[in-house]
């Protein structure tokens, strides 16, 4: 699977009202883009020094699919909302390796 994660930080000033509004139209989206296999998004809860605002984890089969998702109409209007909101977006796209996989392959010490 292909994951993309992407971090906001969100303008000064910006309203809890804003956030909610963002939020149920991210929670239309998975409705409306069939290539999006799984999403989940949410705020900040630790408030560090390094923490963005808010995240989007999703998951698309393909890049083929992540791409079709970035053009989506219904994309392109959160995207907007995200543009006026946010002072900064960082995203990164990667194929996820299963971690469970990853410890199959190591010999871990036994437990005492």
């Amino acid at each position: 699977m292909l994951n993309h994660v992407v971090s906001m930080k969100f303008k000064s000033g910006v309203t809890e009202a804003e956030i909610d509004d963002l939020e149920k139209s991210l929670d239309e989206l998975p409705n409306a883009v069939v290539e999006i296999q799984m999403y989940e998004f949410g705020r900040d809860v630790l408030h560090t020094e390094r923490s963005y605002d808010f995240a989007i984890v999703a998951l698309f089969s393909n890049e083929e699919a992540l791409r079709r998702y970035q053009k989506h109409p219904e994309h392109l209007k959160v995207l907007e909302k995200i543009k006026k909101l946010c002072e900064s977006v960082v995203a990164v796209d990667f194929f996820g390796t299963d971690a469970g996989d990853f410890k199959d392959k190591i010999q871990l010490p036994p437990l005492l």
